[in-house]
């Protein structure tokens, strides 16, 4: 399984998000109380990015339309959000937030 490193995991506080433009993709990553998610970073009603979306209660609010979606699982929580987000199983590798780019799921 060859990783994709996306981000120290120093690089995001406990509570906030951050997009991650790769070339193989947009991720949204976030870190819960020292636990690191990794969404597909574009929001599945629109064109809101959720790495850039305002987080509550461990879900993600969508910068675009307010639709919500949980962090660890990527199951959509609000209207107008109904059909979920891929996610990614992270792997920390040397400080690293790591992911398979091939191997996003939908935890739901």
């Amino acid at each position: 399984m060859p990783l994709l490193p996306l981000i120290a995991t120093t690089a995001i506080a406990d509570g906030e998000g951050q997009r991650v433009d790769t070339p193989e993709g947009a991720f949204a990553v976030f870190n819960l109380g020292g636990e690191f998610f990794v969404l597909d970073n574009t929001c599945t009603h629109g064109p809101g990015n959720l790495g850039d979306g305002f987080i509550e209660n461990e879900e993600v609010e969508c910068d675009f339309h307010q639709g919500r979606f949980a962090i660890r699982t990527g199951a959509a929580t609000a209207a107008p959000c109904i059909d979920p987000v891929r996610v990614w199983d992270v792997v920390i590798q040397d400080g690293q937030i790591c992911i398979d780019p091939k191997a996003g799921h939908y935890a739901v």
